[in-house]
């Protein structure tokens, strides 16, 4: 296996011939990132992030929608009929799991030779319950790009488990796709990686949709009582954690949110940001905004979102005492300090509901477990992030397949 992983690297490496570009110094974002925020784009597209590129600009991320939407574009389809003969020797399904991980650092190299910043790659959806395979492959990347790549890991037990076992290995870790203060705080102790998320945008998202409130607030407390916490959490820690402020939908949230630790901005809402705002960026990290929840949204938990109490601060100090084996082990632990609502146990038609509704968990279907404390809003938002990067990853996996068969 060690021949064969040299030969994808070598492959992953060879003709890259991406034309490097400076990013021009732009004093807009200049003025944000002197509020002490790194600037990270989130797209897969070249051309699209050279067109916003500045030089204050550090970072780019990618993950399973964003790559999918690359390779159906058929950019890659003479790539991924050469990659056949480099993983002919393995199982079919392994096959298909192997190109994806070729693309994945391939684009990942392209991007981090592009724009010479970090970058971000995701890890196949089928690893996000497997430990083993989540070090596995988060080794991999790191072994093809120490220098440049950031391997982004899903909130799962196993994830949780899988990334420290990562960190403490030396590899530098995006924790993904949690949307609360105590879901980060949990990441902090247990898994310390370099960098962690609010998806903030489908916290309001949340709200709108299910005529919980008017979205409004919602995300931007998340994000700064996330930041507080994490930044006190990772005090205990050998290393910072940073936190990253992403899924950014209205460029307004570029002000009310300065200060933050990163950003991760899709093009189109830096661009907007760039064309209307002023330009005159102060830290909001001690603002306090209001939140609209209505009447009728009272046992919904929306306070979750930014609340830590201390049934979560035990779990994560006894997590972090004692780093769990399984991702079954972690739950139990959860199950015993009275956090049921972050891992719950679901039937096979609750799961389906997840995957069925998309990023945004339609509320009238879980109103009943989440006023029983059962889940949380924070943990369905999760699950459902983790359910669409999977839909995404298996339309990629589709168009892998169709041309090696």
């Amino acid at each position: 296996m060690a021949d064969l992983n040299t030969r994808i690297s070598d492959f992953v490496w060879k003709n890259l011939s991406e034309k490097h570009i400076t990013g021009k110094k732009d004093p807009f974002w200049e003025a944000l990132h002197k509020t002490g925020t790194e600037l990270w784009l989130d797209t897969g597209d070249m051309d699209e992030a050279e067109a916003n590129w500045t030089a204050e600009m550090s970072a780019l991320t990618t993950n399973n929608t964003l790559l999918n939407n690359e390779i159906q574009k058929g950019i890659y389809d003479v790539f991924i009929s050469e990659a056949k003969s480099i993983v002919r020797d393995l199982p079919a399904e392994e096959r298909v799991k192997e190109i994806a991980f070729i693309l994945n650092a391939r684009h990942g190299l392209r991007l981090a030779s592009k724009f010479g910043g970090l970058v971000s790659v995701e890890l196949h959806t089928d690893t996000a319950h497997d430990i083993k395979a989540i070090e596995y492959y988060g080794k991999r990347y790191h072994e093809i790009c120490p220098e440049q790549f950031i391997v982004k890991v899903p909130y799962t037990p196993e994830g949780l488990i899988g990334a420290r076992r990562l960190k403490d290995s030396g590899i530098r870790i995006n924790f993904t796709l949690e949307f609360s203060a105590r879901e980060n705080v949990i990441v902090t102790r247990l898994s310390r990686p370099d960098y962690l998320n609010v998806f903030l945008g489908r916290i309001g998202a949340f709200m709108i949709d299910n005529k919980l409130g008017d979205g409004s607030g919602a995300g931007e407390m998340a994000v700064i009582a996330s930041q507080n916490w994490v930044t006190a959490m990772s005090a205990k820690n050998q290393w910072q954690t940073k936190l990253i402020a992403a899924s950014l939908r209205n460029y307004n949230q570029l002000e009310l949110l300065a200060g933050t630790d990163v950003y991760t901005m899709p093009p189109k809402v830096a661009a907007a940001g760039h064309k209307s705002l002023s330009g005159k960026f102060t830290s909001r990290m001690h603002k306090n905004y209001e939140v609209s929840i209505n009447k009728s949204a009272r046992d919904a938990h929306i306070e979750k979102f930014w609340d830590v109490d201390d049934k979560v601060l035990n779990l994560a100090e006894r997590l972090s005492s004692k780093v769990p084996l399984t991702g079954q082990e972690l739950v139990h632990i959860a199950y015993e300090e009275g956090c049921e609502d972050m891992f719950p146990s679901l039937t096979k038609e609750e799961k389906g509901f997840i995957a069925s509704d998309g990023k945004i968990p339609v509320y009238s279907r879980w109103e009943k477990m989440i006023s029983e404390n059962k889940i949380a809003p924070d943990t369905l938002l999760t699950l459902a992030g983790i359910a669409s990067f999977t839909a995404d990853q298996k339309m990629l996996d589709e168009r892998i397949r169709g041309i090696i068969s």
